[in-house]
């Protein structure tokens, strides 16, 4: 199978539960046309999408001079799941400010005659989406930092219901799925909603773009360097690979021969898509820092061309619908110095010939979901407790469901667990705590979970007077009242004790500065000449 091309057959994917075989037959969707028909774009690569959006900050207010480029825009539903199911909106800091969360969306398809020029598998001509790639990026609340999280297309991870918001077509959940799969089941916002669901972090918005995209765009900024350790052609006895060709060194490729660079796996490292995410890294790392530091795009002419290949390519959500709401945007992601960038990729590990998170994953997460930079560079904060806006019952009228979860990977549940910390809570005054046998979930970490707004003073009493952090006190769905979950953290004692938090990026995260000018890909010997 070559770089143009998904590693799951297209027979595999889902059909809606109304059979009415939309998706199943290729209909596009990626905004309205002009016929008013609802269509679903075909899109391709993360790089284009972030180079849309730092050019659109980078060029200036001269866009907003071109109000028919609103027009160019397709626009699509931001999330597809359940609304009880999303996750809960970033908090404020002290300053009022909060986190902005944007998912990057690419496509393995290739419906249009330009994008077949450029290389496009013409079987996959007409057939169901697939998100081959997906970034989020995620810029602090106080703009001083950014991160961005990959996560591999054959990531085996669940897939919530989705509804089509055009047909009405329902996607019912389908666990331990390939996440490509999640775009071709009602359009960009499953994607959205399968992130949400995995790392728990609220997106705000997405964007995707077209195939050829690349092409005009990496052409408009005059070439991106890129560096390879040896000469490569990524061309095997088969046939497989891109084409890219490049001597030893550094090469500043445009056009056609970037977009080459993006599509390649075969050569690079290990030939895997994780080695094709990491050089897709460096391309992005390196064109941030030739559009900041090149005056290349002052010309007007030049701007306008950028403008137009830019919006017309792009699909995004309605709240960022706009060249304005756009322009906006890439002035909040322009704040964020090129030292301050960190590019990683989720963490995993393979289960036959596909991957699942580990618990580095979830670590990285967690950082992103509480704000903490990447680069290790984040000065001390200090934490405000956010008062509930339903005060705490009584100790004695809180009830509390206490479940057993001390299960780790090398270790059984601890027997009786739940019994013996629901006696400590009755001893303590909450006189209503209760052993949930009905469930054993897994937590690293003993957590207080609560259903709704009303029961969160009550969630945070419970927290408090068992010494435990106020960020371990989180809202979900998942339970039906104030509900203590004993961790891998509580096995034995009468005492809580909070772990010392790590807040180092996990090594197996392979984090890339954007100010490193030295990042070179490493090429496989059977692709040298």
């Amino acid at each position: 199978m070559d770089d143009t091309m998904s590693l799951t057959p297209r027979a595999d994917q889902d059909t809606p539960a109304d059979q009415s075989g939309r998706h199943g037959g290729g209909g596009s969707r990626g905004g309205r046309g002009t016929d008013g028909r609802p269509r679903r774009r075909r899109v391709l690569r993360w790089s284009a999408t972030v180079l849309a959006v730092v050019i659109l900050g980078t060029a200036g207010a001269g866009y907003l001079y071109y109000q028919h480029l609103n027009g160019n825009l397709k626009k699509d539903d931001l999330n597809l799941g359940d609304a009880k199911d999303r996750a809960a909106e970033s908090e404020a800091n002290a300053a009022g400010q909060t986190p902005l969360n944007i998912l990057l969306i690419g496509s393995d398809a290739r419906d249009t005659e330009e994008n077949q020029k450029l290389g496009g598998a013409k079987e996959t001509f007409g057939g169901t989406p697939l998100a081959d790639v997906q970034m989020l990026l995620h810029v602090s609340a106080d703009r001083s930092n950014m991160s961005v999280v990959s996560m591999p297309r054959d990531t085996l991870v669940d897939i919530p219901k989705c509804t089509d918001p055009d047909s009405g077509d329902v996607y019912e959940s389908r666990q331990r799925t390939m996440t490509n799969q999640s775009l071709g089941r009602g359009g960009p916002g499953c994607t959205v909603a399968t992130w949400e669901k995995l790392t728990d972090i609220h997106i705000d918005h997405f964007m995707m773009i077209d195939f050829s995209g690349v092409v005009s765009m990496a052409d408009a900024i005059g070439g991106v360097p890129v560096c390879v350790d040896k000469n490569i052609h990524s061309k095997d006895s088969q046939g497989h690979g891109s084409g890219l060709k490049l001597e030893k060194g550094t090469t500043y490729v445009k056009g056609e021969q970037a977009l080459q660079w993006l599509r390649t796996r075969y050569g690079f490292e290990d030939g895997s898509d994780l080695a094709r995410a990491k050089a897709q890294h460096q391309y992005m790392n390196s064109m941030v820092r030739e559009l900041r530091k090149n005056a290349k795009l002052s010309n007007p002419n030049k701007l306008r061309k950028l403008a137009e290949a830019a919006t017309n390519a792009l699909t995004v959500d309605e709240g960022i619908g706009t060249v304005a709401k756009l322009y906006d945007l890439a002035g909040e992601l322009k704040k964020v110095p090129t030292s301050r960038i960190t590019m990683t990729t989720m963490p995993n590990q393979y289960v036959g010939s596909r991957v699942e998170p580990t618990e580095d994953a979830t670590k990285l997460f967690r950082l992103v979901r509480e704000d903490i930079a990447l680069d290790g560079k984040d000065k001390k904060k200090t934490t405000e407790e956010k008062a509930p806006t339903d005060p705490a019952a009584a100790d004695e009228e809180i009830a509390v469901q206490v479940q057993n979860g001390t299960r780790t990977d090398v270790l059984a549940p601890v027997s009786g667990r739940a019994t013996t910390v629901a006696g400590l809570l009755v001893d303590k005054g909450f006189t209503r705590a209760v052993a949930d046998s009905s469930t054993t979930p897994t937590a690293d970490t003993t957590v207080v979970r609560y259903p709704s707004a009303e029961l969160e003073g009550d969630a945070q009493r419970l927290a408090k007077a068992l010494g435990i952090p106020t960020k371990a006190v989180e809202k979900s769905t998942d339970v039906s009242g104030v509900t203590l979950v004993v961790g891998a953290d509580w096995r034995e004692g009468t005492a809580y004790k909070a772990p010392k938090q790590d807040d180092r990026t996990p090594d197996t995260a392979e984090a890339l500065n954007a100010s490193d000018t030295k990042a070179c890909m490493k090429v496989n010997d059977g692709f040298t000449w």
